[in-house]
């Protein structure tokens, strides 16, 4: 029984969500984002306390479609995680996430609290559980 991990990857914060078999995704907060210190061992922890199969990842492309140098940072840190973690790892379209997750907050939304990036992450994990739109 899968369960995965979606993750809206920051530099300065990741936003994390969490969803099992029943396919529903939930916010989970953040961690440090990839440039801080102790990023990979609290993702670490989250994995191994969640039991996580397979990890999500929000691609974030231009409006255009075209790859930048986001989603090249994106590709690598996903290829971190398979080679750290030995699991799956999947990439969906992430266009315009954030601002949902700042429009579905309302006026609980804060850049800096973390919470756009933890509903941003189960926004992107919902759009994989509901369509499986990945990017290969």
């Amino acid at each position: 029984m899968p369960v995965y991990l979606g993750i809206d990857y920051g530099t300065k914060r990741i936003g994390l969500a969490w969803a099992d078999e029943l396919a529903v995704a939930f916010p989970l907060g953040v961690i440090a984002g990839v440039e801080s210190k102790g990023c990979w061992e609290q993702l670490g922890k989250v994995v191994e306390e969640r039991g996580v199969t397979d990890f999500v990842v929000g691609y974030p492309l231009h409006m255009d479609g075209e790859v930048g140098l986001r989603a090249k940072e994106v590709d690598s840190f996903a290829g971190e995680l398979r080679e750290r973690f030995g699991l799956p790892v999947y990439k969906i379209d992430e266009r315009l996430t954030s601002l949902a997750a700042t429009e579905a907050l309302g006026k609980k939304a804060n850049p800096r609290d973390g919470k756009i990036d933890a509903t941003a992450a189960s926004l992107i994990l919902k759009d994989f559980l509901d369509e499986g739109n990945l990017i290969e």
